[in-house]
């Protein structure tokens, strides 16, 4: 098991490490660091199936609720991205460092993505590997997790993007649907289906340690490049978004705050 486990790890390692060199090439094509977001979620579904053929293994369901995940958010970047500019933070990086973006933005953008995503799909790797269930117990609020999720997600999604597409909302701060609950519900989704793919690998392989996975992705959400990064441009650009933050939880569901019980404080 070790020795496999090794194998896996490496073979993953190497797997990464080629999408992201191809990604690289490509944006210096195009002169746009943006494709790199575009395939996150395919990155992880190509760790998913390399794990699990290359062991022969019979867990098909981690690779297969991986896709599933994988493929939405992928295929929801590239219709939202499609005929946009690079996106700003690439961007800025761009004006920072001048002609030498191209070889800083290997080991800054497409190298350091690349190793988040190695750590974050460790759970996918060791679950590739089982072959009986350990904590079999684990497997059905894994998938309800999952779901609920990818249901966040999707719906979240959604629910922005048609706002956006309404020119009176210009400027103007969402806050119906699961926007009303949550801030960030697509964050949120995103957390639930990586803690939820955690649960089920643990039930096929016992790996706990893999546990770095999702608290990795869990810290990017809400402290790095999620809710924080986004909060800071949001507040500046949206005068209204200040209220919504008095009233509305950041990160995980829940009820509204009214504007007397802020009061009351």
């Amino acid at each position: 098991m070790p020795e496999q486990l090794t194998y896996v790890l490496i073979n993953s390692a190497t797997v990464i490490s080629g999408l992201m060199l191809t990604i690289w090439l490509i944006s210096l094509i195009l002169k746009d660091a943006s494709v790199v977001d575009l395939i996150w979620g395919l990155g992880f579904v190509l760790v998913a199936w390399t794990s699990v053929l290359t062991t022969q293994s019979n867990n098909w369901i981690l690779p297969l609720l991986t896709t599933v995940w994988g493929l939405r958010l992928s295929g929801y970047l590239a219709w939202r991205n499609y005929g946009q500019s690079e996106d700003y933070r690439y961007r800025a990086m761009r004006d920072h460092h001048g002609k030498s973006f191209p070889l800083v933005s290997i080991v800054t953008v497409f190298g350091l993505q690349g190793l988040i995503m190695w750590i974050v799909s460790l759970p996918l790797q060791a679950g590739a590997i089982a072959t009986n269930y350990v904590w079999k117990w684990l497997l059905i609020p894994g998938v309800v997790l999952w779901a609920i999720g990818l249901c966040f997600e999707t719906l979240g999604d959604w629910q922005l993007a048609r706002f956006k597409a309404n020119r009176n909302n210009s400027g103007a701060v969402l806050d119906s649907g699961l926007w009303r609950y949550t801030r960030h519900p697509n964050y949120f989704g995103d957390f639930a289906v990586w803690w939820g793919l955690y649960f089920v690998a643990m039930a096929h392989s016992g790996a706990w340690w893999t546990v770095i996975g999702p608290i990795v992705m869990s810290v990017f959400l809400m402290r790095v490049s999620g809710v924080t990064l986004l909060e800071k441009s949001l507040t500046k650009t949206k005068p209204q978004y200040a209220d919504y933050i008095a009233r509305t939880n950041a990160f995980f569901p829940g009820p509204p705050r009214s504007a007397s019980a802020d009061a009351v404080k």
